[in-house]
């Protein structure tokens, strides 16, 4: 059973499962899917081809699936894809991708994405992640999981931000951010690791001791990226939380923020 409002509205094509809730005076347009327990809160857009999975809520004033602003888009069909158990604060946007990349802006599960946060079109944000509010993320951005950006991070198309990696307020990013890294300040600088959320998330001492080595290695023994990814690779054949920050370092191709 559904729970519509009746000032809602509600595109006849619009697919939703069972336990849907939709606030007064939301849009849900045509080639919109919404999964079973999906919360949507009042005066909500949603336009498509737009895909949300279950168990997620959505607040007030969010516009999510609309065209993308880029000039490169001529309104092709593009997508939004969303996973479970997402909750989306008041006023976030988020857009659909375009052709010239994926065709498709992806968010995966369990994120929490605050208030007047923005996902641009064709970026890709993993599963755990925090945007706090006015995060910005500009086109084909992606995010790995358990990554947080704190408030009023901006992020420069195509950068990749890595697993676990967290931003200070208002930093500015310009180039890739290696798993784990923690980034400050306009233009962003490299300060340390997240090594207070590694130990929330349960990471050994042993794992916590060896990545703050490798840290070194790339940002305090003054060596060439080059260099620093060979002496990785040791620690990296032992360590898959080694491996998973060399990794990041090595498909960086906007370089990474150091």
């Amino acid at each position: 059973m559904n729970l519509i409002d009746p000032r809602a509205i509600i595109d006849p094509s619009a697919r939703l499962a069972d336990g849907v809730e939709v606030g007064p005076w939301s849009i849900v347009g045509p080639d919109v899917e919404i999964g079973e327990g999906t919360v949507i809160g009042p005066h909500v857009v949603l336009k498509g081809p737009t895909r949300i999975g279950k168990h997620n809520r959505i607040f007030q004033f969010s516009s999510i699936g609309e065209d993308t602003p880029d000039l490169k888009y001529k309104g092709e069909p593009t997508r939004l894809v969303i996973g479970d158990h997402n909750v989306i604060r008041e006023g976030v946007t988020i857009h659909r991708g375009t052709v010239q990349d994926r065709a498709e802006t992806t968010v995966g599960d369990h994120n929490l994405i605050m208030a007047y946060a923005h996902i641009g079109h064709d970026s890709v944000i993993g599963s755990h992640c925090i945007l706090v509010n006015n995060t910005a993320l500009a086109g084909h951005v992606h995010v790995g999981d358990w990554a947080i950006l704190s408030g009023f991070t901006l992020v420069h198309q195509y950068c990749h931000i890595g697993a676990h990696a967290f931003s200070g307020m208002g930093t500015a990013i310009g180039k890739d951010v290696p798993a784990f890294v923690t980034v400050f300040g306009s233009p962003a600088e490299a300060r340390s690791m997240n090594f207070e959320g590694m130990r929330r998330r349960g990471f050994s001492d042993e794992v916590i001791h060896v990545l703050r080595r490798c840290y070194k290695i790339v940002y305090r023994q003054g060596l060439t990226v080059e260099d620093a990814l060979r002496e990785l690779q040791a620690p990296a054949a032992q360590y898959p939380e080694v491996e998973l920050f060399r990794q990041s370092i090595v498909s960086s191709a906007r370089g990474i923020t150091r």
